[in-house]
C-alpha cells in the first residue's frame, strides 16, 4: 500500500509541475501579445515609413537597367550545299555539346569585347562590359543565349547583336568551321529588368515589420517602470493590499466636474 501511495504522490507532483509550466507559457504568450498590442500604433507607423522609403528608393534612386538577349545554335560544320547526308549524327551532337562550354567563355574574351566596343563606339570599359554579359547554355540543347544588361535598352540590344555577329566570325577564324548560327536577334526591351515596385515595397514592408518587432522587444527589455499593481505583484512576488490614488488627478477630475 505504501509503495502505491508514493507512486501516486510522485505522479501528482509531476502533474502539478506540468500544469504550472503550461500556465506560465500561457501567461508569457498573453503578455507578449499584450506588449505588441499596446505598441500597435508605433508598429504600424514604422512599417508605413519603411514602405514609403522603399517606394521612394525604387522610383527615384534606383537606376533602371534593361536586358536584351540573342540566341545562337551550334549547327553542323558542313556546308548545306555540299553535304550529301543531312542526318545529324551522334558524333556531331557530342562535339557540339562540348563546344558549348568553350564558346560560352570565348564570347567574353578580350578580342571579341574590344572589337564590339570599337564597332559600336560605346563609352564603356572592357571589364564593365564583361560583367554586364551573361552567357547561358540551355540545358540538354545546343543553344547558347547571350544576355546584355545596360542603362539604355537600345545599347543593350546593339551590344548583344554585335557580340553574336563578331563571335560567329571569330569561330570561323579560330576553328575554320561554320557551325554557329544566330537563331533570334536581340530586341529592344521596353521594361526595366531590375525594377518591380510591388516587389520592392513588399521587401521594405518585411524589413519594417522586423525592425518594428525588434524595437518593441528591445524597448520592453529596457523599460523598468512600474505601470500597474500587476507589475508590482509580478516583480516582487507579493500581493498588493491597497493603492493610493494620485491627488493631482483627483483634483483635476473635481475641477472638470465643477466646470
Amino acid at each position: 500500500m505504501q509503495k502505491t501511495k508514493v507512486k501516486y504522490i510522485l505522479y501528482n507532483e509531476k502533474t502539478n509541475e506540468e500544469r504550472k509550466t503550461k500556465d506560465m507559457e500561457e501567461i508569457d504568450l498573453k503578455e507578449i501579445f499584450k506588449i505588441f498590442w499596446e505598441r500597435k500604433i508605433k508598429i504600424v507607423i514604422i512599417i508605413i515609413l519603411f514602405m514609403i522609403v522603399g517606394f521612394i528608393y525604387a522610383t527615384q534612386f534606383k537606376t533602371p537597367m534593361y536586358k536584351s538577349s540573342t540566341t545562337l545554335v551550334l549547327a553542323s560544320s558542313e556546308d548545306a550545299a555540299t553535304k550529301t547526308n543531312t542526318t545529324i549524327t551522334a558524333t556531331d551532337i557530342t562535339i557540339n555539346s562540348k563546344l558549348v562550354a568553350t564558346y560560352s567563355e570565348l564570347i567574353k574574351s578580350k578580342n571579341i569585347l574590344r572589337e564590339v566596343i570599337g564597332n559600336l563606339g560605346v563609352q564603356i570599359e572592357e571589364e564593365e562590359l564583361r560583367n554586364s554579359i551573361e552567357v547561358t547554355a540551355v540545358k540538354s540543347t545546343e543553344l547558347i543565349e547571350i544576355t546584355v544588361e545596360n542603362e539604355s535598352s537600345v545599347t543593350a540590344s546593339k551590344i548583344a547583336n554585335d557580340i553574336a555577329r563578331v563571335f560567329t566570325e571569330k569561330v570561323k577564324e579560330i576553328y575554320n568551321i561554320n557551325n554557329v548560327q544566330i537563331v533570334d536577334e536581340a530586341e529592344i526591351s521596353n521594361e526595366p529588368s531590375n525594377i518591380n515596385h510591388i516587389k520592392d515595397v513588399a521587401l521594405f514592408f518585411c524589413i519594417g515589420l522586423i525592425i518594428a518587432f525588434v524595437y518593441v522587444i528591445i524597448s520592453n527589455i529596457f523599460d523598468t517602470t512600474i505601470k500597474s499593481t500587476e507589475d508590482i505583484e509580478k516583480t516582487f512576488e507579493v500581493p498588493v493590499l491597497a493603492s493610493i490614488p494620485m491627488i493631482e488627478k483627483l483634483e483635476n477630475e473635481g475641477r472638470n466636474k465643477r466646470q
